[in-house]
């Protein structure tokens, strides 16, 4: 589904139109980045929690030369489903 399916889609459900339903999700995605820059967690009930993990430096070795590499640290946004939605997904979308 790309964003304008997933627009029209919300707009319809929401009796909203098409251009103040882009501006919820803008909002809500911004909001969201804003979060996460201070390093909070997103918890969406009912859905999951997004939050910003950091991976440690690694030594990494190049499988075709064999020279080894530092992988420097780095942060990296981590998605945590509800365990509703896992079990959803695990069984082929049905409850």
């Amino acid at each position: 589904m790309n964003n304008k399916d997933f627009i029209t889609e919300l707009a319809e459900k929401t009796g909203y139109s098409a251009e103040e339903a882009q501006r919820m999700v803008d909002i809500v995605v911004e909001t969201m980045a804003d979060r996460f820059q201070e390093g909070d967690v997103v918890l969406i009930p009912n859905f999951g929690s997004f939050e910003i993990k950091r991976k440690m430096e690694r030594i990494m070795v190049n499988p075709s030369t064999g020279q080894r590499m530092l992988v420097p640290p780095k942060l990296v946004l981590n998605f945590k489903p509800n365990s509703n939605w896992k079990e959803r997904v695990k069984n082929g979308g049905t409850e």
